[in-house]
């Protein structure tokens, strides 16, 4: 099971929101290139960020968040994806053109599901992802903030159609809780799935939580995106590795993880 780390960026800082509720928001880190060489240090084999602004159609807040998602890309060996505010071809494009490895189509992939064709089409679908975030498994749009009426289900077995090879499916009810993801969540999703990947996204809170997820990965469920249980430091290894003392440790010298590769799956 593939641990991704997760950056989250609003004005520019890396926060976490509590069930995607922009009002309940944690501010982490202003030094989000630091934060992602930290992450690099100890061993992570791909980055995952969101530009919450982008998300919510702030263009000035996201202009800060392009500008550090473009260093943290030149400054990685990893592959980085980008969800958030990719509504058209062209944000597509301009999202490529950061540095990031592959983007995560959201709201357009309900609003617009011709656009993850036509990317895919254009890209390929090792480039081009789309996100599903639900809540009681109907879609949730915008940032969260708007609901669909779409089944989360019906919504991937026509992204499936339609070329999609990865899915990151985020249960809005258990992110930012430390409550455990959503395992029946993922086993409904995966099991009607016959192609398509999943990154799990929401909950995990131990390593306990990890381990549970690993059974499902018959059903392609090969990665899981955690963040707030990495920045508060809920894993044992983490004090093994350099958490205490983060000024004291060189963020140039990364640990054992491969360069960029073409692709960690589907």
């Amino acid at each position: 099971m593939l641990i991704i780390p997760a950056i989250d960026l609003r004005g520019g800082n890396c926060v976490r929101l509590y069930q995607g509720s922009y009002e309940k928001e944690t501010v982490y880190f202003e030094d989000v290139v630091k934060m992602a060489r930290l992450w690099r240090v100890q061993n992570a084999k791909v980055l995952h960020m969101v530009d919450l602004d982008a998300a919510r159609g702030d263009t000035e807040g996201s202009k800060t968040n392009r500008s550090a998602i473009r260093e943290v890309c030149k400054a990685l060996d990893i592959p980085v994806q980008l969800g958030g505010g990719i509504r058209t071809i062209e944000d597509v494009r301009e999202a490529l053109d950061l540095g990031v490895y592959r983007v995560i189509i959201g709201t357009a992939a309900v609003k617009n599901p011709d656009l993850v064709s036509e990317a895919i089409a254009a890209f390929g679908s090792h480039r081009v992802v789309v996100g599903i975030d639900a809540r009681d498994g109907e879609v949730r749009t915008d940032g969260w903030l708007a609901g669909s009426g779409i089944d989360a289900i019906d919504l991937a077995l026509d992204m499936e159609k339609r070329g999609c090879r990865r899915i990151v499916y985020t249960d809005i009810s258990r992110d930012g809780t430390l409550e455990g993801p959503n395992i029946d969540a993922y086993k409904a999703l995966g099991g009607k799935l016959s192609k398509t990947c999943i990154t799990a996204s929401g909950g995990v809170g131990t390593y306990k939580d990890l381990i549970n997820l690993v059974p499902l990965k018959p059903l392609r469920i090969d990665s899981v995106i955690v963040g707030r249980a990495l920045y508060e430091n809920k894993f044992p290894c983490q004090k093994i590795w350099c958490w205490h003392d983060k000024d004291a440790v060189d963020l140039n010298t990364y640990s054992t993880a491969p360069l960029k590769s073409p692709d960690y799956g589907c």
